[in-house]
């Protein structure tokens, strides 16, 4: 895994590469092993350092596990969209304003939960997919060409430790 002083990718950006069946694996495991990287990259923070923004200006690490509930449940949504509609256009939603609604401010457990189950369902469905099936595409309005849910699986791989890294790498300077 690289890392970055660029407090805001603490891992680099995303950077996805040719698809192969041991990335696809790779990239599974990582979405599978999410919520329990979550849950620990949590475990035993009171409700001051989750309301610590993991960077100036940023999100708190209360409103990152909400965001990373959000995000999974569109992404989730979207594939099964790409796997029954040929290419489909998705809908982009402002995370910012997301994190700002009331339910970003429940107790995290909700969504950890949220994402246990979820979780389990994704990987279950990319585990039966073909080839083919890699190979289906959605439209998002943000990119300009559509996207395959090879791109998708590791665009969500990264995703997952994009955001554990947030906090593990908050806690490391806070001393948490």
């Amino acid at each position: 895994m690289t890392t970055s002083t660029d407090l805001r990718y603490p891992i680099g950006t995303f950077s996805p590469v040719d698809s192969s069946p041991t990335v696809r694996r790779d990239s599974i495991a990582e979405i599978a092993a999410l919520p329990e990287r979550l849950a620990a990259a949590v475990s035993g923070l009171n409700d001051s350092q989750l309301d610590t923004p993991y960077r100036p200006g940023g999100w708190t690490v209360r409103q990152v596990v909400h965001h990373v509930a959000d995000s999974h449940l569109n992404a989730f949504v979207r594939l099964k969209l790409a796997l029954t509609e040929e290419r489909p256009t998705v809908s982009g939603y402002d995370e910012k304003k997301f994190a700002e609604l009331s339910d970003a401010r429940l107790p995290i457990d909700i969504s950890l939960q949220l994402l246990r189950g979820l979780h389990a369902r994704w990987v279950a469905l990319y585990g039966t997919m073909t080839d083919a099936g890699w190979q289906r595409t959605f439209d998002h309005p943000e990119y300009p060409e559509p996207l395959t849910l090879d791109w998708q699986v590791q665009m969500y791989a990264w995703h997952s430790r994009h955001h554990v890294a947030h906090i593990t790498a908050l806690r490391q300077r806070e001393g948490w």
